[in-house]
This record gives structure tokens, C-alpha cells and sequence, in this order.
């Protein structure tokens, strides 16, 4: 347990003697501030605060996060203001402790909205200050540790959000012995099985793996000396229990099949010697063909820089090396930290500024994902860890995750050159854009002005970036389309009154209908009449004056009266053939098959059935090609068809939100009324409907069909 002289210590490693009073003065107000106040876990909330400052100053950060880290906790308890922080400790360390207050309640049980809410400001704050994320992680190590006294269903929440948040933000910062602490201290509280399974299999073999690893190391000493280079050191060292874990689960084998439960690290003194040590080590042991990756050349976005093999080693056990500078490995295991932009006198170098620029990209992308499921869903796949590295022409490298797509790579060079993606080239070679890069690739896109997204694209790609972007194209684009028809579906309906939308703006009148549609504004009321979220009924009950409501509804009477007393006289005078003549028969029973649904207008043909007077049938229907053809018998419409008929319309269409509302809203807009409608949509993205209409006649079909063909997202509309 850490106390103040500990963390002065620590301190006095790196910082100025004389700038430590500041800590000695933070540690006395933190003191009087918690003094009754006391830690989820049971200990003293300032020996929490200790503890995380003392994080901080291991990982040698300026003065002014360590001084947030004992402070952090004064505004979420509400001990102390910002204003106060800021005349007592300076702007930076008020303006830390107030970005780490304002993301403390970032819980997984929470609702969406809220959810996403709070990890919004997460990031805005990083965007601010990454120390404010800084201060966030060594506060959540410190959570982590002394987890063990909370309850289960605490344990799992808190771990679940951790690894899934906190644990590849350290990744992203390149604080690689961070991200492995915070990874297997929630491997322990969410899989607590197989965290025992694990630690007790690598307990039981530990001597046999000491011995093997010192057997490996003697031989990498001994064939780099016989080739004239001396490194600094060789480690080996077991994986950290979550990558094992990982890596079981992925290829879903056994523990014991796990051969590289070691990986083994060569510091050298230079790039060169980097590259002759590689040589060395595939000179001796056979390298696995796509484990070489070299991060010295094309680093990573992290900084992250090291030359990776995995090769056949004695026992014929996979072995992975790992071989960097010293400086580079302090890098790597103290990313952004190792050359820390804040500290007195010290200019922010181009790598970290380039980093720095990643996050802010990375935050100002998230910022444009409105929908919460969709930002939480973007935000896990941002910060994946990277399984593929391709390169542009230039050789600018660009980090994915496996089965990335060239238009994944457009996105992320720029959200315009993914927009206006149209092909690609992958490694000179001309390639589809559903192709799959592998590591090493050098990727051209190729862009036109009139290109946009496409909605099949979202079926391939793999980056949250990527979706995100081509989901808000597509967005707006729909609800251009759909304003474009709710505005003519509108003046359509309003020429009937002789008036229109302008004439409504102008005299007022808009307001009132608005209102009654619950409309925000004439754009959200075009959008809805469009998209089929107002229907044409609804906007015709909304749009009608009162006395045009009198007239139509004593129109509709008549009518009504009218038609009920000419199909009485059709009745008497048909004697229930129903609109159709049968050759040389009369008083026969007439139905309609079920099996083709003929409508005035088809060639139709009459089967005598047994019993069951006539089934009419369309002449190319494939169930009275099945039939007698001596009980066939020629039938024709007649001339007074009055009453509707019913067809099944089988639709496929490119599957998109509102698409039901919109082909619902087309159809009765053609005066048809839909009886049944059946949907599906299949694991490619297609929705296919069964659409059972009223019509009046062929040619009433044949115009829905035209309009539902034309609608952009249609495939295929065709009659049973």
C-alpha cells in the first residue's frame, strides 16, 4: 500500500525536486476533502487516490496528471468546485479532474441512450486532453484490483466493460503491459472456470516451460554470436492469460495444442542488427508462411514499432519472436507515455502527433453516430486490435481487422474516398470490392465523381467505420427520396381542393394541419407522408376542410347507395355468374381459382369440376395443364364488371428501413387496398413479400406493377 512517501519516490525518479511540493499540497486537500468518505471496495478512498497517482507517476507522466489522479474524486463527491481546483491547482488539472467527473458513471446495465450517452463524453473529453483518459485507466486498474470483496453480478459488469472499453483504449495508446493487466484481471471475473482451468495447467507445466525457455535462449545467444551480434538481452516470457485464452477459443483446440505459450523478445542496439537477427533466427528454425510481420518499417498507428516471426522451434514447438531496439521496446510497453507530449520543455514528436490526430478522428467520427446501438456497436469496432496491415501506393499503412474489404480501406483513408469507392487495385492487380486483403497488400482505390454508396456494401465490409458511414449516406439519401414523394404524394392530394402546400404556407393553414399530424415542421411531415409513416388515408382525413369532410362524406353516402342498388340488379340480372359468360351455359355455379387469381382482363378458361359447378382459370396456368382436357370449357369476361378482384403480387427488393411503409404507401396511392401481406428478408439482405391486392381489372395491376418497379430498391415484381 502505497503512501505518500511512496509516491514522492516515485516521483522524484523524473520530476523536478522543487515542483513536488504541488503533490505534497493536492495530498493534503484530497485528505481533508475524504477524509470520512471510503472506497467501493471497502479501503480508504484516499488510499485509492494513492494509489492511482502512484500508477501515474510509474508510468513517469508531467506533473499535473499525477496531481489529477489524487484529485479526481473531489468533484464527482462534491467536496470542491472546478472553480475552486482552478485558483488552487491551475486550468490544466481543473480541466482534467472535471473530464474524469463527468465519465465516472459509464455502467453497462445502464439504459442504451444512457449508456452511450456517457461514453460520448468519454471520448469528447479524450479529444480535449488524452490525460483525462490517462487518469481513467489507472483509476480503472486500481477499480480492477480490488474488485474481489463486490458482488458477482458487480464483477461481471465491471469486467465486461472493461475489456471492452478501457482494456483496447490502452491498446490504442500503445500501453501494452496496461491493456494485458486490464484484460486478464476481467478474464478472471468473467470466465472464472476457465480462468482456474488455465492458471493451473500453466502452474502444473511451469518447470518443464522454465526449462524449455532456457533452452531456447541458449541457442538464440549461441547463433547470434556465430553471427557476429551481441544483443542486449533475451526474455522469454508466457503469454498473458486472456491472448491463451483467445487464442482456444478461435481455433477451438485444446489447451495442449497450444504450442506458443511463450513468446521471446531480442533487444539489439540497432535497426540493422533488427534485420540481421532475423536472418539468424529463420536461418536455424523453419518460419510459419504469414506470422513475419514487420512493424519497423510501416509501425503501427500506436507507434508500435518491432519485427514479429513465429517459427518451428526445438521439439518442433511454434515459437513466437519478437526482435526491437531498446528504445523501441520501451515504446511498446509504455506507448504514448515513452515520449509524453506535456512534460516541461519537451516538443510533441511527429509519431505522437500523429496519434494524437488518430483520436481525435477516431472521436470525431463516433461524434457523427446518432442512434445509441449504433454508436455502442461503432465503438467496439473501432477499437478492434488490427489483424491486417495494408498499405497504400505511398506506403501509408492502414490497420484492419481480418476480412476487411478494399472499401474498407476507402473509409479508412477518408469517408469521401470511400463514398465514391468504384473498384481497387491490390498489388497492381484489378480486384472486386467484396475481395478479402491479406497483410502486406498494397491498396489502390479507384474513385468516381457519380459513385455512392451502396446498401449490398454493408454486407461486406467489416470496420464499424466503414458501416457507420455508408448507413449515414444511406440515411440521408432516403430521406431526401422520401421528402421528394411525400411532397408530390401532398400536392397531389391538395390539387384536389384546389389548393397547394404554398397556398397552405401562405395563408397559415399549415400550421393546423401540421398539428393534427403531429408534425414537427412541413419537412418531417413530407418525410413521414413519404417514408408511409402518415398514410394517404390519414393525410386526406388531415388535409380535407370541414365542409369538403360534409360534402365528401354525403358523396361517399350516395355512392354507397348507388353501387348497392346496381349490384342488386347486376345480381337479379346475372343469376350468380358474377361478371363472367360461360359458352352455352347458364345458371351454373362460377368461382374464381385460387391457384392463379385471373382478373378481368386475363385470357381465362373454365374447368368443370365434380360438383363444384366451374373453376375459371388463366389459360397458362400450370394446375389446368394437369387436367382433363375433354372437362375444359371456353369462358370470357363481361362486359359489366363491377365489383373488385384479388391478385398476388410476389415482390424481392434490396432490404432498407421504412421499405414495408413505402411499397404499403405506393400501392394505395394506385386506389388498391391490400388484403394480406407476408414478409421475410434472407441472410443476404433481400426482402421478399406476398402482397394479396384489390384491383379492378388487369390494366389496375399492371400500373401498381409498373410503379412498384420502379421504386429504386425493387428487383423483381411479378404475379403468382
Amino acid at each position: 500500500m502505497p503512501d505518500l512517501n511512496g509516491l514522492l519516490v516515485i516521483a522524484r525518479g523524473y520530476l523536478p525536486r522543487e515542483t513536488l511540493g504541488k503533490l505534497d499540497k493536492a495530498y493534503s486537500f484530497a485528505a481533508e476533502r475524504h477524509h470520512e468518505h471510503v472506497h467501493s471496495s471497502g479501503i480508504p478512498y484516499i488510499q485509492h487516490l494513492l494509489e492511482v497517482a502512484s500508477t501515474l507517476a510509474s508510468m513517469k507522466l508531467d506533473l499535473d496528471t499525477v496531481v489529477s489522479g489524487l484529485l479526481h474524486g473531489v468533484l464527482k463527491e462534491g467536496v470542491a468546485t472546478i472553480d475552486e481546483l482552478d485558483e488552487v491547482f491551475g486550468h490544466d488539472v481543473a480541466n482534467i479532474v472535471d473530464g474524469t467527473t463527468r465519465i465516472t458513471n459509464v455502467h453497462y446495465d445502464s439504459k442504451l441512450a444512457h449508456q452511450a450517452e456517457n461514453i460520448r463524453k468519454l471520448f469528447l473529453a479524450m479529444g480535449a486532453d488524452v490525460r483525462v483518459l490517462l487518469v481513467k485507466l489507472a483509476d480503472r486498474l486500481q477499480d480492477m484490483l480490488t474488485l474481489g470483496p463486490s458482488e458477482p453480478q458487480r464483477q461481471r459488469q465491471v469486467a465486461r466493460e472493461t475489456i471492452d472499453l478501457y482494456a483496447p483504449l490502452a491498446s490504442r495508446l500503445g500501453i501494452d503491459w496496461l491493456k494485458r493487466e486490464l484484460e486478464d484481471l476481467s478474464f478472471q471475473y468473467l470466465f472464472p472456470v476457465e480462468h482456474a482451468d488455465l492458471v493451473g495447467h500453466l502452474e502444473n507445466t511451469l518447470a518443464e516451460r522454465e526449462v524449455y525457455v532456457e533452452e531456447v535462449i541458449g541457442i538464440l545467444q549461441e547463433k547470434l554470436k556465430q553471427n557476429k551480434i551481441t544483443p542486449i538481452r533475451i526474455i522469454g516470457r508466457p503469454k498473458h492469460l486472456y491472448s491463451i485464452y483467445k487464442k482456444l477459443v478461435a481455433q477451438n483446440i485444446p489447451l495442449e495444442r497450444v504450442y506458443d505459450k511463450v513468446a521471446f523478445r531480442i533487444i539489439v542496439n540497432s535497426v540493422k542488427e533488427c534485420y540481421e537477427a532475423l536472418g539468424t533466427v529463420h536461418g536455424n528454425w523453419t518460419p510459419v508462411p504469414g506470422r513475419i510481420k514487420d512493424f519497423i518499417s510501416a509501425p503501427k498507428s500506436n507507434n508500435y514499432q518491432s519485427l514479429h516471426t513465429t517459427v518451428a522451434g526445438p521439439q518442433g514447438f511454434f515459437i513466437e519472436i519478437q526482435i526491437r531496439t531498446e528504445e523501441m521496446d520501451r515504446v511498446a510497453q509504455e506507448g504514448v507515455a515513452a515520449h509524453w507530449a506535456y512534460k516541461e520543455g519537451q516538443k510533441i514528436t511527429g509519431n505522437d502527433a500523429r496519434l494524437f490526430r488518430d483520436l481525435k478522428k477516431l472521436v470525431q467520427g463516433l461524434q457523427e453516430v446518432e442512434d445509441p446501438g449504433e454508436f455502442l456497436e461503432s465503438v467496439r469496432g473501432e477499437l478492434y486490435d488490427p489483424d491486417i496491415y495494408a498499405l497504400t501506393p505511398t506506403g501509408e499503412v492502414r490497420e484492419l481487422p481480418r476480412g476487411s474489404t478494399p472499401v474498407d480501406f476507402a473509409y479508412a483513408i477518408h469517408s469521401a474516398v470511400g463514398d465514391t469507392c468504384t473498384g481497387a487495385k491490390v498489388n497492381g492487380q484489378l480486384v472486386q470490392l467484396k475481395h478479402e486483403l491479406q497483410n502486406g497488400d498494397i491498396v489502390e482505390i479507384l474513385t468516381a465523381k457519380n459513385q455512392h454508396p451502396k446498401r449490398a456494401w454493408l454486407q461486406m465490409v467489416k470496420t464499424s467505420r466503414a458501416r457507420a458511414r455508408i448507413r449515414q449516406w444511406l440515411r440521408r439519401e432516403e430521406k431526401e427520396r422520401s421528402l421528394q414523394l411525400g411532397r408530390e404524394i401532398c400536392e397531389r392530394e391538395l390539387r384536389r381542393y384546389d389548393t397547394s402546400v404554398k397556398k397552405l404556407i401562405r395563408d397559415g393553414s399549415i400550421r393546423k394541419l401540421l398539428k393534427t399530424l403531429r408534425c414537427n415542421s412541413l419537412d418531417d411531415m413530407l418525410a413521414k407522408v413519404g417514408s408511409g409513416v402518415i398514410t394517404v388515408h390519414q393525410l386526406k382525413r388531415a388535409m380535407q376542410p370541414e365542409e369538403f369532410k360534409r360534402e365528401d362524406q354525403k358523396r361517399r353516402e350516395e355512392e354507397i347507395l348507388e353501387r348497392s342498388a346496381t349490384a342488386a340488379q347486376d345480381r337479379a340480372a346475372n343469376s350468380g355468374r358474377d361478371a363472367i359468360e360461360i359458352d352455352g351455359i347458364d345458371d351454373m355455379l362460377v368461382k374464381v381459382s385460387q391457384c392463379c387469381l385471373p382478373v378481368p382482363g386475363d385470357e381465362i378458361i373454365g374447368f368443370i369440376t365434380t360438383g363444384s359447378g366451374i373453376s375459371i382459370h388463366k389459360t397458362d396456368c400450370p394446375n389446368l395443364r394437369t387436367t382433363d382436357p375433354h372437362r375444359w370449357i371456353e369462358v370470357s369476361w363481361s362486359g359489366r364488371v363491377n365489383s373488385l378482384q384479388r391478385a398476388e403480387l410476389l415482390l424481392r427488393a434490396t432490404d432498407k428501413r421504412n421499405l414495408l411503409a413505402e411499397i404499403s404507401a405506393l400501392i394505395s396511392s394506385d386506389d388498391a387496398n391490400i388484403i394480406q401481406f407476408q414478409a421475410r428478408t434472407t441472410p443476404e439482405s433481400i426482402a421478399e413479400f406476398k402482397v394479396m391486392v384489390e384491383i379492378r381489372d388487369l390494366s389496375h395491376l399492371q400500373l401498381i406493377q409498373k410503379h412498384l418497379q420502379q421504386m429504386p430498391e425493387m428487383i423483381e415484381v411479378r404475379r403468382r
